[in-house]
């Protein structure tokens, strides 16, 4: 017998928490050009799953930096970089200036098609 289980589903749910997150941190931020977000936070914002806040969080991470935003140099990416501070138990991220005055401007953010992602 062969079974195939995958968590793919799961990532993309996660991601769009992430982002909706990160939404929501800029409404209350204007003036923000990065993030730093507790991993408590991140675990109460995947609704306390623990493998999605610790094992899985990279991978989640990988979908949420394929979100863009419509800018005049066409769809960018709003994720600059990130990091995964372990040390002080935080997750960085810096946002593409372009795109993150866009969303500022009331652009929508753009979900990566989940038929492409591998």
């Amino acid at each position: 017998m062969h079974l195939e289980y995958t968590h793919d589903s799961d990532y993309f749910f996660f991601s769009q928490l992430l982002m909706r997150h990160v939404e929501s941190y800029i409404r209350k931020h204007p003036d923000a050009d990065n993030a730093i977000f507790d991993l408590r936070d991140i675990y109460e914002v995947f609704r306390e799953d623990f493998a999605a806040t610790t094992t899985n969080l990279e991978g989640i991470l990988n979908i949420a930096d394929a979100y863009k935003v419509e800018t005049l140099n066409g769809d960018t990416a709003l994720i600059e970089k990130y990091k995964i501070d372990i040390k002080n138990n935080a997750l960085l991220i810096d946002f593409n200036a372009d795109a993150l005055k866009n969303l500022k401007s009331g652009h929508p953010l753009i979900e990566p098609d989940s038929s492409v992602q591998e």
